[in-house]
């Protein structure tokens, strides 16, 4: 099957079977491979992506699903002004420990900051709980996101930024 799509901005066409996992398209096909593979059943989050603007699990995404779509990419993601601001944070904030997972983490960060710009921390933590960190590099990546946001970023010496706008 002949699959054409847009991936980063680039028209690319893919000759695969319709069921093959995106990510497989992405790294293989394409030799992209800053998507990576974690569980492979769409419950870590480490392989997300955007399909037209949505965080998608790429490994549970048949390539002919993505048919004449636009695909981003961690490779990608620095084209966007949220994407930028994200990224920039994840390293002014020094979050990856590991790192497997942290292409994922900013996909779906990037997300959440195109659907709610100022989100809380409880909505940080509701998003982001799809997404899997075994370095648990939770409170870096939710600093990161507030950053990202332009919101206060919480230390350990002043608690939570939700603490302090109820005191």
């Amino acid at each position: 099957m002949s699959v054409s799509l847009t991936v980063n901005g680039r028209k690319r066409v893919i000759d695969a079977e319709a069921d093959k996992p995106l990510l497989w398209v992405l790294r293989e096909d394409l030799d992209m491979p800053g998507t990576k593979f974690g569980c492979g059943a769409g419950l870590c989050g480490a392989c997300t992506v955007h399909l037209d603007g949505e965080a998608v699990r790429s490994c549970q995404t048949p390539i002919a699903d993505a048919a004449g779509k636009a695909v981003t990419t961690i490779e990608g993601i620095g084209t966007s002004d949220i994407g930028k601001r994200v990224t920039a944070a994840w390293t002014a904030l020094d979050v990856p420990q590991c790192g497997y997972c942290q292409a994922g983490q900013i996909m779906s960060a990037t997300a959440l900051l195109k659907q709610n710009s100022k989100p809380s921390a409880d909505e940080i933590d509701g998003w982001m709980s799809g997404n899997i960190c075994r370095c648990s590099t939770y409170l870096r990546i939710r600093a990161a996101i507030r950053q990202a946001a332009g919101l206060p970023v919480e230390t350990a010496s002043t608690g939570t930024p939700d603490q302090e706008q109820a005191a």
